[in-house]
């Protein structure tokens, strides 16, 4: 299985600009990033140029497509309201030849009744489209919180895009008393977010410091055992963003402002860091796959100077 990842758009200024897109392509290309994740460019002209911009480059796009707001819902949208929202999105998207959307979809105030149908007919609209599809783990959404996801995914067989830095601020922690299910949201990943999420905060202000190391490990074994699923269920590759981000995200010196961390840095030194882990771990299966007796993974042994 090979590991592919994508430099995120989110931290970009203006993604309807064409310049600001070169842009993204460029540190895609020069950080050896497989493509590009972010939504789509409101304006037809611009999915066009973003779209000949990616071909050029060679480089493969993961959609971003909300429903019913931004980020944070409407939350007095109905879920069909969502629903129409994301087919009018899966609409627009057949330029840009996406290789999965993830979805930030649903709404947290909903029953799981609610949700499981939401899932279920959104499911039946991108398999319309033709269109290969996941769904986020995201605050305000239907499946933030992990409990909630467990009843959801006990009812539907549903793709996710795990992204645990969310559930960490939600739960305030996910200790070893989620393991179980934790592993069972694995079986179900199709793409991961990579940033790393604390007892108090969605992103710690840099994975490097000694200071969020125990939290780093945490999301590196969640991050391993969906890896060692998707081998399992045979998939040729994984999919994984690094992905650390401005808007509230990113910590600010309280005196200046200014921000603590830059960010291409810290998602290029995470994706090395996946890539990294993710080959040990296909090393370690191999050993085992061949009879051999597999080394002990120490996690305390990465090296922050990846």
């Amino acid at each position: 299985m090979e590991l592919l990842t994508f430099k995120t758009l989110w931290g970009h200024s203006d993604i309807q600009d064409i310049k600001s897109l070169e842009t993204a392509c460029g540190k895609a290309m020069d950080n050896g990033f497989a493509g590009i994740e972010g939504p789509i460019p409101a304006s037809e002209e611009a999915t066009e140029q973003f779209a000949m911009l990616l071909e050029k480059n060679n480089l493969r796009f993961i959609a971003e497509i909300c429903t019913a707001g931004s980020y944070v819902p409407n939350r007095r949208a109905s879920v069909q309201q969502h629903l129409e929202d994301l087919a009018a999105q899966l609409n627009r998207i057949y330029p840009l030849q996406p290789m999965l959307v993830n979805c930030i979809g649903g709404c947290d105030r909903w029953s799981v009744d609610d949700s499981v149908h939401f899932f279920q007919q959104a499911l039946k609209l991108a398999d319309k489209a033709g269109i290969a599809i996941s769904f986020e783990t995201h605050r305000g959404r239907s499946l933030y919180s992990p409990w909630v996801a467990e009843q959801i995914l006990s009812r539907i067989n549903l793709p996710l895009t795990c992204d645990f830095s969310h559930w960490c601020v939600v739960c305030e922690g996910l200790g070893e008393s989620e393991d179980d299910l934790l592993r069972e949201v694995a079986r179900h990943a199709r793409h991961i977010h990579g940033r790393i999420g604390y007892d108090q905060g969605p992103q710690v202000s840099d994975p490097q410091s000694f200071l969020y190391w125990d939290d780093l490990q945490k999301h590196l074994r969640w991050w391993c055992w969906i890896w060692q699923a998707q081998i399992l269920q045979g998939k040729e590759h994984s999919t994984f963003t690094p992905e650390f981000g401005p808007d509230g995200y990113q910590m600010r010196n309280p005196h200046d402002g200014a921000p603590v961390g830059d960010l291409d840095s810290i998602n290029h030194w995470m994706a090395r860091l996946c890539h990294h882990e993710f080959t040990k771990m296909e090393d370690e299966i191999q050993k085992t796959r061949d009879g051999l007796v597999p080394s002990p993974i120490s996690r305390s042994n990465i090296s922050p100077a990846l």
